[in-house]
């Protein structure tokens, strides 16, 4: 069973999902800063780019958004498409729009200075912008209403061939012309009333965002999807819930307002937490989430997984370690595969990690073996995990290529900062290193300031241990050399590498 664990403080609120005690989703929300994803804007285009094929916006942030054209509407695209030719020649563009066959090319689209209603599909990232998109999403409880995109889809973990018809047809018959939805996994099984009044609040929403847009000023945010708590609840509300726990009375009694609202039923399952110690300690939280940090995953059955990730895709090796299996070489490698694939989906939940993802399994001879590691990670994917995926078969060498929606920030880029000390490489030069460095540069200002007799080279406490006692031969070497004197100081505020040759 699951739990949903809510911690509130002055300058943060945190929420955990467990499945039987084990840490599953983690999200963070410092009160002092702003989400945009899912969020709504009036932004003005600042800059065209043909060769792209997309726009940046501005919507009011440090950086522009960045809107591909693969992520306009259709239907805008040749609305705009049709009132830009209006203005050159009004008695061809009644029906120019329907014969626009091929791609579309942006800057017959957007101009610089148009406004457009955009939405926050992914949070900037590194030195990017917010991903913006104009194929709008707002989600419910029961469905994802998608205004302006004539589609109905319907999640796959719902199987029954029946309720699919049956959810289907209620969601067409309810739905404004023109408009699509998602249904997601919660409708399986709901009644009628519930999902037309799902429907209902969302079609109203969508209205209250296109009015607001034609009265706002530019680059406003004019809508902003519920406050991270209440997303959570609203997402992940379903029979696996066993409690909702909180910390916080206020809290408390919001979020049994407002689930007594979306699902009656499930009011009676949250709690005021009332034991004197920190709740994410008490549920073993904070362990989990130290340990969600490190590269190194360690599997029940002895192996592991290594993760690391750049910008541009994550890499994780899977090892045995010191499990042996039970009968031969392919058993151990099999079991540990097949554990591996789960704990990765698990990892890839927990730590919010998407985009190209390459998964390195022990190699497997057997091509039964490989068939049955691939329909154990597709399964798992489809089961435990709510973001899209694509999963390629499993190479000869072991290897998984597979892609993962991004949503916001990883946990790592949540909660760690560049290193200081070796400036994200995630190493720093040795000390031998540093040192022959530092010859290197005396040489060069003993080669330039030949009349100059005296030096100081002032370095770091380990600096100067590690230079007189093992490296000070070089020093008495260049002194002959070059007919100088050198003096080593010692300065206990120089951080590693850090070191200053000046004229005596």
């Amino acid at each position: 069973m699951k739990k949903i664990i809510i911690n509130k403080n002055p300058w943060q609120t945190r929420i955990a999902i467990l499945d039987n005690n084990e840490l599953q989703n983690v999200y963070f929300a410092p009160h002092q800063e702003t989400t945009l994803e899912r969020s709504f804007f009036k932004g003005i285009i600042t800059k065209v780019l043909p060769g792209m094929q997309s726009a940046f916006v501005d919507i009011g942030q440090e950086k522009s958004g960045f809107l591909h054209i693969s992520e306009v509407d259709h239907e805008l695209a040749l609305q705009k498409i049709s009132s830009s030719a209006q203005l050159d020649d009004d008695d061809t563009t009644v029906k120019q729009p329907r014969q626009q066959r091929t791609p579309q090319d942006i800057q017959n689209i957007f101009k610089e200075g148009d406004p457009v209603l955009v939405q926050v599909s992914k949070e900037p990232i590194y030195e990017k912008g917010a991903k913006l998109t104009t194929c709008f999403t707002l989600p419910g409880r029961f469905i994802v209403l998608m205004p302006n995109i004539p589609r109905i889809g319907i999640s796959k973990k719902i199987e029954s061939r029946e309720e699919r018809a049956r959810l289907k047809e209620l969601v067409q018959t309810h739905l404004p012309k023109g408009m699509g939805a998602i249904i997601r996994t919660t409708s399986e099984n709901c009644d009628d009333k519930n999902l037309i009044k799902d429907i209902t609040f969302l079609v109203q929403t969508w209205k209250t965002i296109q009015k607001k847009f034609k009265a706002a000023p530019s680059v406003e945010k004019i809508h902003e999807d519920l406050e991270l708590s209440f997303q959570v609840v609203r997402d992940s509300l379903d029979d696996d819930i066993e409690f909702i726990v909180i910390d916080d009375k206020t809290a408390q009694a919001a979020m049994h307002k407002f689930i007594k609202k979306i699902a009656p039923e499930y009011s009676q399952r949250i709690t005021l937490f009332t034991e004197k110690t920190n709740i994410f300690d008490y549920f073993n939280i904070t362990k989990q989430i130290e340990a969600a940090l490190k590269k190194r995953v360690d599997l029940k059955s002895g192996g592991s997984l290594i993760i690391e990730s750049t910008e541009a895709m994550t890499v994780i090796d899977v090892n045995t370690g010191r499990f042996t299996g039970k009968k031969n070489l392919e058993d151990t490698i099999l079991k540990t595969n097949l554990e591996a694939a789960q704990e990765v989906v698990r990892q890839l939940r927990l730590r919010n990690i998407g985009g190209l993802i390459v998964i390195d399994f022990i190699d497997m001879a057997s091509g039964a073996h490989r068939n049955k590691l691939f329909n154990v990670l597709g399964k798992t994917l489809k089961e435990k995990d709510k973001f899209q995926s694509v999963v390629l078969k499993v190479s000869e060498f072991g290897l998984v290529e597979m892609t993962r929606k991004r949503s916001g920030k990883t946990l790592v880029q949540q909660l760690t900062q560049t290193c200081a000390a070796c400036t994200g490489l995630g190493f720093v030069k040795s000390i031998q290193t540093e040192c022959y460095e530092i010859f290197h540069e005396l040489i060069a200002i003993l080669l330039q300031e030949k009349a100059h007799k005296k030096f100081i080279i002032q370095v770091s406490a380990a600096m100067f241990d590690y230079i007189t006692s093992v490296e000070y031969d070089p020093i008495l070497q260049l002194e002959k050399t070059y007919a100088c004197k050198l003096e080593i100081m010692r300065q206990s505020n120089f951080s590693s590498g850090q070191y200053k040759i000046e004229k005596a």
